[in-house]
This record gives C-alpha cells, sequence and structure tokens, in this order.
C-alpha cells in the first residue's frame, strides 16, 4: 500500500526535478522574501512573532500553487494519463501519491524557509545564544504550513482533474487564492464597526496556543472536505473518457 504511493510520489518529484529550472530564480526570490527579507524587517521580535504561523501558511499555499496544477492536467497534456489510468497502480494510491507529493513540495521548502530566517536572524542580531522560536510559535508553523500545503493540494488536484490543460487549471487556481485574498481582506472591512472592534479585542485577548489550535482545527476540516471531494471525483472511466 505505502509503496504504491512512494511510488508515484518519487515519479512527481522527479518530474518536478526535472522542470525546476524553469522556476527556480522565482522559488529562490519567494524563500528570499520569507527566509531573509521579512525577518531582517521584523529584526529579533520575528522569532517570537504570532505572525511567523501564517506567513507560513501562506508561502505554503504559494508553493503548492506552483506545481499541484500539473497533477492530472498536465499527464492530460503530456497524453500520459492513459498510461497511469492503465497501470496497476490503484485508484488511491495515484490520488494519495500525487496529493503527496505536491503537499510535500511546499511544506518541505516553507520548513526550509523557517529554518532559513532563523540562520538569518542569529547571523544578523544574536547576542550571546541563540535565538530560536518559542515551542507554540515554531511548532504552530511547522504544523500550519503543513496543513495549508494540504489545503492548496486539495483545492489543486480538485481542479487539475477537471482541468483541460494546465493554463486553465493554473488561472483557475490563481483565481481561487485571490478570491481567497480578496475575501478575506474585503469581508473584515465590510464588518460593523462594532464587530470589528469586538473582533479586534478578541483576538488581542486571545492566548496565542488557542487561536493556533483553533486555526489547524478549521484547516484540517477544510483539508478532509477537499480531499473528500477529490476522491469522489477521481473515476479512472471519466477521466479517460
Amino acid at each position: 500500500m505505502i509503496g504504491d504511493i512512494w511510488a508515484v510520489m518519487w515519479k512527481e518529484w522527479k518530474e518536478l526535478s526535472q522542470g525546476a529550472g524553469r522556476g527556480r530564480l522565482g522559488l529562490l526570490a519567494f524563500l528570499g522574501v520569507f527566509g531573509v527579507f521579512m525577518p531582517l524587517q521584523m529584526g529579533r521580535e520575528w522569532v517570537a512573532s504570532p505572525l511567523v504561523p501564517v506567513a507560513a501558511v501562506w508561502v505554503s499555499l504559494f508553493l503548492v500553487t506552483t506545481v499541484v496544477s500539473d497533477s492530472f492536467a498536465g499527464e492530460r497534456e503530456r497524453h500520459t494519463l492513459e498510461t497511469l489510468l492503465a497501470s496497476r497502480l490503484p485508484d488511491w494510491a495515484i490520488l494519495f501519491g500525487k496529493v503527496g507529493a505536491a503537499a510535500a513540495y511546499g511544506w518541505g521548502l516553507t520548513t526550509l524557509g523557517l529554518l532559513l530566517s532563523l540562520v538569518t536572524i542569529n547571523t544578523a542580531y544574536r547576542a550571546g545564544r541563540a535565538l530560536l522560536f518559542p515551542t507554540t510559535i515554531g511548532l504552530g508553523a511547522v504544523v500550519l504550513s503543513f496543513l495549508g500545503a494540504g489545503l492548496a493540494t486539495g483545492a489543486g488536484v480538485l481542479i487539475s482533474l477537471r482541468a483541460a490543460s494546465v493554463r486553465q487549471a493554473q488561472q483557475t487556481m490563481s483565481f481561487a487564492l485571490m478570491a481567497l485574498v480578496f475575501g478575506i481582506g474585503f469581508g473584515g472591512q465590510a464588518l460593523p464597526d462594532a464587530w470589528k472592534v469586538r473582533l479586534a479585542q478578541t483576538l488581542a485577548g486571545m492566548d496565542t496556543s488557542l487561536a493556533l489550535l483553533i486555526s489547524a482545527g478549521m484547516l484540517v476540516l477544510l483539508d478532509f472536505g477537499l480531499l473528500a471531494a477529490a476522491m469522489g471525483r477521481f473515476q479512472r472511466a471519466r477521466l479517460i473518457a
């Protein structure tokens, strides 16, 4: 069971590594902003900031969107989808392998960015002892970035299953991500002033651990919902047709 999933993940990672050169500069710039620029801007406060888990979620989301659109739409464009579906691999192994590869890509690079940020902070601001994330912030960033990668992967695979081309899948993913960003921004602005004040007071008084736990719970529900939808959509006969 695990061997079949691993085989699909290994195939996906090989294809990612072969095409890595096309987006290498953009990837380095992205990690540079998260791992170098932002920590330098915030200074020593970076390691204790509750904004780190939030930033880690967004980084994992964006990183996954750069690769997940290719999961099934790319196979369809390269005319390799039929070969893959005709293999002995069970449906769940193909789906979970592609989901796992994209999520691990985004989560792994985000974790690398977190480590890079610690190197940056300790190089620029260390005074006597190492500057490290507190357990709550560090664990929250790692866990939430994993769940964020799962969210983007579930949505991206579901879109890629339906898309006729990689470009169409990428456009749909970009639109969905923009809708999420603007929905959060404009949704907050549209709230009545009394609600804004109450929300600000609630967030200001909320324990960081509780806030991270609630965020993790919401992401888990969304992740499982999108994965269930992708599993329902993944039917070999419909994909080949």
